[in-house]
């Protein structure tokens, strides 16, 4: 391992400043600076998001703050991945907030505060470390989704999302100290050596196996530990719904890499087991209560229950036989699927945000009827996010779902895969039900699409992302496998 060079953190430092100066801006200049504020926020994001992927061809490993930080390949390709997604998340929501009256400094300030907690997740070598960055993106979300105060849904929501979060931390904390309790050392890779000598009481390390796991699940919002994921995405305006369903999962997905495989690799049939119900039980819950959902956002947030099912067969599929061989080619497909679930997800709510105006939410599947007739462009781009969801060539959701599934039959968990694609078929319902409204139904609504150019021009980007990536593969898929390959203890 070479010496920790320190501008390997620089890009982290950046998102630290942009935090400071955007959070300095909008304390002394008030909402005349709130756009100062935005672009701030904007231009920080967007130029660490490019830093973070030109480190993500280091294959280097380094190690900070007395190695409870650690910068690898696979560290930087996520984190560039939250910080532009969080990017484009603000773009797409100026309009909509403006037309509230929302659009406001402390939307964007704990928007980066959550970027700061997933980043600190993603690069956690240290239970402590990992459980710090969990508790400063969830804190922040919870507080973003009360922001319009006088709305009481939004409210409910964030208490729902707030006392379940306090439950899942709870169990987490607890499985972290049976595990310390174990094994004498909070450090990822102590853990590891621990846990695969032999020496430690099987019955401890499974139970603290148990409530990392449950942890883990309530982040991914995988089903039993759903509860919270409808109502948020319903409850919240859109603009914060995005903000919560978006890079969150991607770092909740990114943090249960380095809780399972980079501290728990050794115990991989035990936690494996667990995560074959949670993965069955989110596909079926996920895409057959879908199927009954009149509203958008709620439909959304069963597609990503369902999806995040999918994540977890990645995840599963690793270690057969106490074996790795197909390890770095179930895990990457996993980082795969969980990138692309990013890009669609921001595509799609971006669409539901261009309908909305002021005094008037776009969330019912109703509000699509007619969409070709009004505006082709956002139509076409909607549609390609929904065939992508339901995973139909030529976008890019097919290949990740081949690829997922792929793993998950050479892992011999052949009935999984069966499983996978007939939950699949039933999500495919509600995800053309969106496309037959918007192509064969006459429109609700005729009020003109108003729109920043900015806004249609990244939309239409989002759109033209998720067809080429499906067409062309390759490149992406290659930089997952060799992120997963240059990190994991394989």
């Amino acid at each position: 391992m070479p010496n920790a060079p320190l501008n390997a953190l620089l890009p982290d430092a950046l998102v630290m400043t942009g935090l400071v100066v955007a959070w300095l801006n909008d304390t002394f200049t008030g909402p005349s600076g709130r756009r100062t504020t935005y672009f701030i926020a904007l231009l920080t994001t967007v130029i660490a998001g490019i830093w973070f992927a030109v480190n993500a061809f280091d294959p280097h490993v380094y190690y900070y703050f007395t190695r409870m930080y650690v910068i690898d390949p696979f560290a930087s390709a996520m984190k560039s991945v939250v910080t532009l997604g969080y990017a484009v998340t603000i773009v797409y929501s100026r309009k909509y907030l403006e037309d509230r009256d929302m659009f406001r400094g402390e939307f964007f300030l704990l928007g980066m505060f959550s970027l700061l907690g997933q980043i600190t997740m993603i690069s956690g070598n240290n239970f402590l470390t990992l459980y710090l960055g969990l508790e400063l993106m969830s804190l922040s979300l919870y507080a973003v989704i009360a922001l319009r105060r006088n709305a009481a849904q939004s409210n409910e929501a964030a208490m729902k999302y707030y006392v379940l979060g306090a439950l899942a931390s709870g169990f987490l904390l607890y499985g972290i100290s049976m595990l310390y309790g174990a094994t004498g050392s909070l450090e990822l890779n102590e853990v590891f050596k621990a846990v695969a000598s032999g020496h430690i009481n099987d019955i401890v390390l499974l139970f603290g196996v148990v409530f990392i796991v449950a942890g883990v699940a309530f982040k991914m919002g995988a089903v039993p530990f759903h509860m919270w994921v409808p109502d948020v995405y319903q409850g919240a305006p859109t603009a914060m719904t995005l903000l919560t369903g978006g890079g969150p999962k991607v770092a909740a997905f990114a943090w249960a890499v380095r809780f399972l495989v980079m501290g728990l690799l050794p115990l991989a049939v035990d936690w494996q087991e667990m995560l074959i119900i949670l993965a069955a039980l989110s596909m079926i819950v996920g895409n057959i209560t879908g199927i009954v959902q009149r509203n958008v956002k709620r439909m959304l947030a069963y597609s990503a229950i369902s999806n995040m099912g999918f994540v977890l067969l990645g995840l599963l599929a690793g270690i057969v036989d106490n074996k790795a061989t197909g390890a770095a080619s179930a895990y990457s497909s996993a980082m795969f699927y969980s990138i692309v679930y990013l890009i669609t997800t921001l595509g799609a709510f971006g669409v539901v945000m261009l309908l909305s105006r002021r005094d008037f939410e776009a969330e019912t599947i109703d509000d699509f009827k007619g969409l070709n007739q009004r505006n082709p462009v956002f139509a076409f781009v909607m549609m390609l996010m929904m065939f992508s969801l339901a995973g139909i060539p030529p976008t890019v959701g097919f290949y990740a779902k081949l690829a997922v599934l792929e793993a998950t039959m050479n892992a011999g968990l052949t009935w999984l895969a069966v499983l996978a694609v007939i939950t699949s078929l039933f999500g495919a319902f509600y995800y053309l039900r969106i496309v037959k409204l918007m192509y064969f139904d006459a429109p609700q609504d005729e009020a003109p699409i108003e729109s920043h150019a900015c806004n249609r021009a990244l939309l239409t980007l989002n759109g033209a992302a998720v067809l080429v990536l499906g067409i062309i593969p390759g490149p992406l898929m290659s930089i997952c496998l060799q992120a997963v390959t240059h990190t994991l203890p394989l």
